[in-house]
């Protein structure tokens, strides 16, 4: 089984004699699958050993918060959606932006057609399922924003904490369940039900879209010439792998099988995933769009008497990385 360090050894040669390549960890949001396979990809493909960087990718899991692992300095780099990231920095966790793979969320509500539900009016006295852990940022704001409570009161809706799987929907817990397109979804399906079964509710749809799997780092490597050059050659090997991921998605799906070193994976759904993620990495060259952030930001703020955050963030995110990446 492969490790998961960079292709390239952490010495490699050069004309002059040895030198030693510059380490970086990378923290994932979940466990090993296409996902993150950028990331993947350019470590199998040698991008990172181009770019003289040493990469070790971190997969996540149920009980892993990025947040704290790279509070904690457990890594270099983190990827993490915007809201759990702006909540961080308003509590006083510095993280920033420095690269937006993800021009579009994934995230929607699966709900069965025999609950009565065919559109978010129909939310009303339902028992909705959501992911927490900072994955309720979106959630929440959405619920503010179509005037209902979510405390299980006559008129709003119950939530159920959502465990990392789908159960919910087939044993009678929840009338909706909170999926990915690029994953849930399909274990829904795979479980039984049909597309004719189910209604979805897209996010990005609902105009309550945020954004997903970016880069993060502490404010105080930014402050550091040697780091920022550091960032500058990941982020432009990750795109690297992005891009060529995007274009080879049967490939790249292969390589994330290569470094599943649970055996949880398997090669169907690892195959569906990627064409589903290419869907919302299209679009994107790294480079945060600054509309897409305040969108974001717009979302959270919408929280009513209980917003993700209460305050406009200042210094979020950053251009300095992507710009010397990809010019």
């Amino acid at each position: 089984m492969k490790q998961i360090l960079g292709s390239a050894a952490a010495l490699g040669l050069m004309a002059g004699g040895a030198f030693a390549a510059d380490d970086l960890t990378l923290q994932l949001k979940w466990v090993t699958q296409a996902q993150f396979a950028g990331y993947y990809v350019a470590l199998e493909n040698g991008y990172y050993g181009e770019e003289d960087l040493n990469v070790t990718i971190n997969p996540g899991g149920p009980d892993i918060a990025p947040t704290q692992v790279l509070a904690g300095g457990g890594a270099d780099v983190t990827v993490e959606w915007m809201p759990a990231a702006l909540a961080a920095r308003e509590k006083g966790l510095p993280m920033v932006n420095i690269a937006q793979p993800f021009k579009s969320s994934g995230m929607m509500l699966t709900c069965r057609k025999d609950t009565g539900v065919a559109s978010p009016a129909d939310f009303a006295d339902k028992t909705l399922g959501v992911w927490f852990f900072g994955n309720e940022f979106p959630f929440l704001s959405w619920m503010s924003q179509l005037g209902l409570a979510t405390d299980g009161s006559a008129g709003g809706v119950t939530v159920l904490k959502q465990g990392f799987n789908v159960d919910p929907i087939f044993n009678g817990q929840a009338d909706c369940v909170s999926t990915m397109t690029y994953n849930e979804y399909w274990q829904v399906i795979d479980g039984g039900l049909t597309p004719g079964d189910l209604v979805t509710f897209k996010y990005e749809d609902q105009g309550v879209a945020t954004l997903e799997d970016g880069l993060y780092v502490l404010e105080d490597k930014l402050a550091d010439a040697a780091e920022v050059d550091k960032l500058t050659r990941f982020v432009r090997a990750s795109m690297k792998g992005w891009k060529w991921a995007e274009e080879n998605p049967d490939d790249a799906a292969m390589i994330v099988l290569e470094y599943d070193q649970t055996g949880a994976q398997t090669e169907e759904h690892q195959t569906r995933m990627m064409g589903e993620i290419a869907k919302l990495t299209a679009g994107s060259n790294g480079a945060l769009i600054e509309a897409d952030f305040q969108r974001t930001v717009d979302s959270l703020l919408a929280g009513g008497s209980d917003p993700v955050i209460t305050k406009q963030p200042e210094g979020a995110w950053t251009h300095a990385i992507t710009d010397a990446a990809l010019n």
